[in-house]
């Protein structure tokens, strides 16, 4: 949950007037709950008038920020699309946005999307105004850099193969874990998917069970043509992501199929605990 009070730059902002309201942040927008405040102005600083309005042209963005791509991605987002309820509208700062674009952009581009114009950085006032600022230094020196997933090719989803096999490519990788995976409608039509990640079988040095099962998480959010891929009917399907990590980022190299009577892979897992690597 991010401080407003503490993301502000002293200086002035504009008044709002009495054309806005102050209306409840509404259930749809996950994204902009647990962020310190619970209602936003009407109209939004994206010039959306009702709240049909809001909610249809949020749900757009509520995948991004599921990814986690920016520390910023919610602050900002809801910035725009659920202002803060105060007597100025409060904007982003160009350098959160510029920040947030650096680390976005490319998400968006891994699902066909570029940056768009409405978010033009230039939009957006200098720091030296009123307006919501990055974390500072000290916060990030504090905070824990995890590796990050990134967009990839994706791997062909294995079907065949022996629990020797599997062991090897244990050897050769820093994780291994097993995601139960299903989808279902949302109101607008498109698609969402429940991840649940439920096993790890390879010791990640100094990442925690938690850090990984998020970081496959953002993984399947951001390699949305993977998860496409993987849940092809509306029936959980459960799969074994095998991966490493290279240079601060998260690749997975195997995917392997989990059928209920596929003994190979439970094989390979309880094998796994007394294996020696060559």
């Amino acid at each position: 949950v991010f401080a407003v009070s503490g993301l502000l730059r002293a200086a002035t902002g504009f008044d709002i007037g009495l054309s806005t309201k102050c209306v409840v942040i509404p259930k749809e927008m996950d994204m902009c709950h647990k962020i310190g405040y619970s209602e936003m102005r009407l109209p939004n600083l994206m010039g959306h008038t009702s709240m049909a309005e809001v909610i249809l042209k949020s749900t757009t963005w509520q995948h991004l920020a599921h990814t986690n791509c920016h520390p910023h991605v919610r602050t900002f987002l809801c910035s725009l699309f659920a202002p803060i309820c105060l007597d100025t509208f409060i904007h982003p700062c160009r350098s959160m946005c510029v920040a947030v674009r650096a680390s976005c952009a490319p998400v968006l581009a891994c699902h066909g999307h570029p940056w768009p114009e409405s978010l033009d950085c230039d939009r957006f006032p200098a720091d030296e105004d009123m307006c919501l600022a990055s974390l500072t230094k000290e916060y990030k020196y504090l905070s824990k850099v995890l590796p990050k997933p990134v967009c990839q090719t994706c791997p062909a989803v294995e079907e065949f193969f022996t629990h020797k096999r599997v062991l090897e490519v244990f050897c050769d990788s820093n994780f291994a874990v097993k995601v139960k995976l299903s989808k279902k409608k949302t109101v607008f039509g498109g698609q969402e998917y429940n991840i649940e990640c439920q096993v790890e079988f390879i010791t990640q040095g100094s990442l925690l069970p938690y850090e990984t099962q998020s970081m496959i998480q953002q993984w399947l959010l951001i390699n949305e043509n993977c998860t496409q891929r993987m849940t092809s009917t509306h029936r959980p399907m459960v799969y074994l992501l095998v991966g490493n990590i290279e240079e601060g980022t998260i690749l997975v190299n195997q995917i392997y199929r989990w059928q209920r009577r596929d003994s190979q892979l439970t094989l390979a897992t309880q094998k796994w605990r007394y294996h020696k690597c060559l």
